[in-house]
């Protein structure tokens, strides 16, 4: 009887500790920018003339029925601080979040619940070159 307790209290032991290191070795951001239910559906550049300055992400999650979008800045905005603007709205125009302002890394996320329907979306990186799109991700 007493091995029997040892054997479940080692075992119990064991399937913490595992456990703890599992949890404990997954980084930070694993569950993405938006949270864990959304999965990236979109990624598009921003530019003017020929070049690159940004990255509009956009992502979707089932379980919420909600899109997410960010934009970062790329090669010289890239980790820099530097205007940044992110706007997500439903097709028809209703329901816009944006976030804009000096950042570094991002601006966003902004959500918008849409199931169904299509979505605009856009992107600032810096404050002359813009993109816009309009009725995608449709579902």
């Amino acid at each position: 009887m007493r091995t029997r307790k040892l054997a479940t209290l080692l075992a119990s032991t064991a399937l913490a500790a595992t456990t703890t290191l599992v949890a404990g070795a997954a980084p930070a951001g694993a569950a993405g920018p938006c949270g864990s239910s959304y999965s990236r559906v979109g990624v598009y550049a921003v530019s003017k003339d020929g070049t690159r300055t940004g990255t509009l992400e956009v992502y979707y999650s089932s379980s919420t029925g909600k899109n997410c979008a960010l934009t970062y800045g790329y090669g010289a905005y890239a980790n820099t601080v530097s205007w940044k603007r992110v706007t997500i709205s439903r097709g028809d125009g209703s329901g816009e979040s944006t976030d804009a302002g000096d950042y570094k890394i991002y601006a966003g996320p902004v959500y918008v619940s849409a199931p169904g329907q299509c979505i605009d979306v856009g992107a600032t990186v810096p404050a002359w070159t813009i993109r816009e799109l309009n009725n995608v991700h449709c579902g």
